[in-house]
């Protein structure tokens, strides 16, 4: 039974392929006639258009395929937009593959079914002969073929059962050339590839050189307004503590004891601060023991589960220290969650990092901060991050950072 499922699935394959081909001639001959006139009338609608058409049916494709869209972003007005259209190489692969598909996909199709048919009327050819032995208005071919001949007819029956082993067997031949079509000229050429990971670089570096620069700013900020502060006052006490010791020892022990206290609070700042830059128990004991050490002041249930043998290197150790504390403090503020799973898995070429909490959903990276943090602080190592939050939740965020091996 599954066997028939599969061979169905094989045919309803090719048969969306056929789908996807068969505008091919009409899209073609639009491209034809409105490209020379293109910049006049109603020539650039039906050009637009037809290029519009082009890139969904083979974005079509490429999702069956697996492959990942080649084109270069647009930006800009409707000119500047068709401009870039017209300019990407990847347009013109698409227009390659188009009737390239529509032969492939049209084809393999009527092979397929073809073959079936083929193998059930050989098969079936002594019993047609039997049922119709005079000629009718829809004579099946092969009786046709054979003009009825009943030795013949048996002769097909082997026939029919080569045909039905050769239409088992070849639609996964077939699924399988159309794939090979569609990597070969709808995936992204090796230059193609190579421009969109410099572009993505870009971006990352800038947006960890402005990480790094919004780091800096708040722990400027956090030294001027805490630890800074403090230390002034404890000069001033200790100051006019010394001037009045002698004329009044009581004034002088209360100032003293107030500055033991501001020195205490003093030191407790600088070490939340730097615990906040690196902790030391990250620095000292690992990835592992500072998540471990992190979960334990939570204020909700965490189920955690690590997976971690090794030590990373340093910055990739931060960089999944504080994502996974970010993620975990989103899902304690935001997300009313009463209970949250953290996971760290060391894959060998990446940590995979995912915080699920049972919150009520709806998180979106584009309406706040937290998770554009994150997605900042994972990009600078060539990670991502994948979120999943439907409204009612749960919430899923799962990161990966590549760490080498």
């Amino acid at each position: 039974m599954n066997r028939f499922r599969s061979r169905l699935q094989e045919l309803r394959w090719l048969a969306v392929g056929a789908a996807i081909g068969l505008p091919a001639p009409a899209l073609l001959a639009v491209v034809a006639v409105s490209g020379p006139t293109g910049l006049v009338g109603v020539g650039v609608l039906l050009f637009a258009g037809a290029m519009w058409a082009v890139r969904r049916l083979a974005g079509a494709q490429r999702r069956r395929v697996g492959a990942s869209p080649p084109y270069r972003p647009l930006t800009g007005t409707g000119w500047a937009r068709l401009r870039t259209v017209v300019r990407d190489p990847a347009t013109w692969r698409d227009l390659l593959w188009l009737p390239c598909q529509f032969g492939a996909g049209v084809g393999s199709l009527v092979l397929a079914v073809g073959l079936w048919l083929a193998a059930v009327q050989c098969l079936t050819a002594p019993a047609l002969r039997a049922l119709l032995p005079e000629p009718t208005g829809f004579d099946p071919a092969v009786l046709e073929w054979t003009g009825r001949s009943g030795p013949l007819t048996w002769v097909l029956v082997p026939v029919g059962a080569g045909l039905a082993v050769l239409a088992y067997w070849l639609p996964r031949h077939l699924i399988e050339a159309q794939t090979r079509l569609a990597a070969a000229l709808l995936a992204p050429t090796a230059k193609a590839r190579l421009t969109a990971r410099v572009d993505r670089l870009t971006t990352t570096r800038a947006a960890a050189v402005d990480a790094s620069a919004a780091e800096l700013r708040r722990i400027e900020r956090d030294l001027h307004d805490g630890a800074q502060a403090r230390l002034v006052v404890l000069a001033m006490n200790l100051g006019v503590a010394s001037d009045v010791i002698d004329a009044d020892p009581a004034v002088a022990k209360a100032l003293l004891t107030e500055a033991r206290a501001g020195a205490g609070a003093a030191l407790t700042e600088l070490r939340d601060l730097v615990r906040g830059i690196h902790p030391p128990v990250l620095a000292d004991r690992g990835l592992a023991a500072a998540v471990h050490a992190l979960v334990l002041g939570s204020t909700v249930t965490v189920e955690l589960d690590l997976r971690l043998d090794r030590r990373l290197a340093a910055p990739v150790e931060a960089a999944a220290y504080f994502a996974t504390a970010e993620a975990l403090t989103n899902a304690i503020r935001h997300s009313d969650a009463r209970q949250v799973q953290v996971s760290l898995v060391d894959e060998g070429a990446a940590v995979r990092i995912t915080v699920r909490d049972d919150g009520h959903g709806g998180a979106d990276p584009s309406r706040g901060t937290g998770l554009l943090g994150i997605q900042r602080r994972l990009s600078a190592f060539d990670g991502g991050l994948r979120v999943s939050s439907p409204a009612g939740g749960p919430t899923v965020l799962e990161m990966e950072l590549p760490c080498g091996s």
